[in-house]
C-alpha cells in the first residue's frame, strides 16, 4: 500500500471514531478543510465512499466500517511493536493520555506525576478532565480513573486510593436557621445540591444505606452542577446540602467549615482505580506512569 494511503487511513480512523470532522480535526491538529480534502482523496483512490455525511452527523459506510474493524487493529499492532522496539532504548519516551475528574487530577494524579515528569523529560502526559463515563479504548486514552465499583471486567485495574466514605454536608451558616435532618423525611425538606450525570444526563440519586436498607434519594433544591468541586463550593457558601466523598469534603468537616449529618445513612465507597486495556506490549512510558500513580502500601 502507498505510504499516502496509510497516513490518510489514520485520518479516516480519527473521523470514524469521533463521528465528527470538528473533533477529529482538533485531535489531529488539522483544519477541517484539510481533513475533508484528505478523506475525499482517500475515497477517490479507493473508489468507494467511506463516510456518510449529514448536517448533524458523520458515520462510516459499510466499506468504512470494514476499514475501522479490520485495519485499525492491525495498525495498533504495528504501533505496539514499534513501542516495544523503542522500549529497548535507554531513555523512556512516549505520550500517555489519561482521563479523570478535575478533583482526581489535582489531588491524586498530579502530585504523583510531577516527580516522574521531572525525572523523564521524554515522557509526555496528556490529561483530560471529564465527568462522563469515557470508553478509553474507543477514544484512544491509555488510562482512565473510576471508583472501584464502576470498573469494566476486561480492563486491568490498579488501586489509587483506599476505600472512602460518603457524607452529607452543609455549612454552619446553612444550619444557623435550619434544624439538621435526622431522617429521610427531614432530608427531603432541605435544599439539596444535585449532580447531573454527564453520561446519562439524569440527576444522580444519593445512595444511602442504614441497617441493611438501601435507598436512592433524589435530591431537590435550587442548584444542580456537573462537577464535585462546584457542589463543594456551594455547600461551603451555605447554599444547601451536598452528598460528597470524604476525600473531597472530609477536610472541611474536620476543620469545622462543614458539618456532616446523618452519618449512619452514609455508606462506604470503593477507592479510586486507574484502569487500562490489556496489551501485549505496554510502552515503558505507560508502565512508569502506572507505577507512579498507584497506591503505595
Amino acid at each position: 500500500m502507498a505510504r499516502d494511503n496509510i497516513s490518510d487511513i489514520l485520518v479516516f480512523l480519527a473521523v470514524a471514531r469521533e463521528r465528527s470532522f470538528t473533533r477529529a480535526a482538533s485531535k489531529l491538529g488539522m483544519t477541517q478543510s484539510a481533513l475533508s480534502h484528505t478523506i475525499r482523496s482517500l475515497e477517490a483512490r479507493l473508489g468507494v465512499r467511506l463516510l456518510t455525511r449529514t448536517t448533524r452527523s458523520v458515520s462510516p459506510t459499510e466499506a468504512g466500517e470494514r476499514l475501522l474493524q479490520n485495519v485499525a487493529p492491525r495498525l495498533e499492532e504495528i504501533d505496539a511493536e514499534i513501542l516495544a522496539v523503542s522500549n529497548m532504548g535507554d531513555a523512556p519516551a512516549g505520550t500517555v493520555r489519561i482521563t479523570a475528574t478535575d478533583h482526581v487530577i489535582d489531588n491524586v494524579l498530579w502530585p504523583r506525576l510531577a516527580p516522574l515528569l521531572l525525572r523523564y523529560p521524554d515522557i509526555h502526559v496528556e490529561i483530560s478532565a471529564e465527568y462522563r463515563m469515557v470508553d478509553i479504548a474507543a477514544e484512544r486514552y491509555d488510562i482512565g480513573v473510576r471508583w472501584g465499583d464502576m470498573l469494566e471486567q476486561d480492563m486491568i485495574a490498579v488501586r489509587l486510593t483506599p476505600d472512602t466514605r460518603t457524607m452529607i454536608v452543609g455549612s454552619p451558616a446553612y444550619f444557623a436557621h435550619r434544624r439538621a435532618p435526622a431522617s429521610l423525611q427531614d432530608l427531603m425538606k432541605h435544599n439539596c445540591i444535585g449532580l447531573r450525570l454527564a453520561s446519562r444526563g439524569g440527576i444522580y440519586g444519593w445512595e444511602l444505606q442504614h441497617e441493611g436498607r438501601s435507598v436512592e434519594l433524589h435530591p431537590r433544591g435550587q442548584l444542580v452542577f456537573n462537577g464535585g468541586y462546584q457542589m463543594l463550593q456551594a455547600a461551603l457558601s451555605g447554599c444547601g446540602l451536598a452528598f460528597l466523598t470524604d476525600d473531597l469534603a472530609g477536610g472541611y468537616v474536620r476543620s469545622g467549615r462543614l458539618v456532616s449529618v446523618m452519618e449512619h445513612w452514609c455508606p462506604g465507597f470503593p477507592g479510586l482505580h486507574a484502569y487500562y486495556p490489556s496489551r501485549r506490549h505496554a510502552s515503558r512510558a505507560l508502565e512508569l506512569v502506572i507505577e507512579a500513580i498507584r497506591l503505595k502500601n
